[in-house]
């Protein structure tokens, strides 16, 4: 993973238009990627694209933004990732691994949530 293909996948989780998310998700993921953190554990393209809508959902007026971490070797990148609003500071901060497959698509997404509001 680069920093294109994470630029990508932020893009892909603040795209609010259905249509357009769901064709970024077929192309970003593989057909059976996974996304778990800990308040969701799903498998296919349908289900993390549902998962993605649903944070949405939770938080219309939120985006998401790349973090102060970058790393990757291999198939493998962790990140740390920012979800508030523009102009404030964010008041949920997560940390993910993602492990993409020989095509260059996500094959698995760890999320971890290192600061949530009380």
């Amino acid at each position: 993973m680069n920093a294109e293909l994470l630029d990508r996948y932020l893009a892909t989780w603040n795209e609010r238009d259905a249509d357009k998310r769901r064709a970024m998700v077929d192309d970003l993921f593989a057909p059976e990627g996974t996304y778990t953190d800990p308040l969701a554990d799903v498998r296919g393209r349908e289900a993390i694209d549902a998962t993605i809508a649903a944070v949405q959902a939770q938080f219309p007026d939120f985006a998401f933004r790349a973090g102060e971490v970058f790393d990757a070797h291999h198939h493998i990148a962790r990140f740390t990732w920012e979800l508030g609003p523009a102009d404030a500071e964010a008041p949920i901060i997560g940390f993910d691994v993602a492990v993409l497959d020989d095509n260059a698509q996500i094959r698995q997404v760890h999320g971890f949530l290192d600061k949530v509001p009380a």
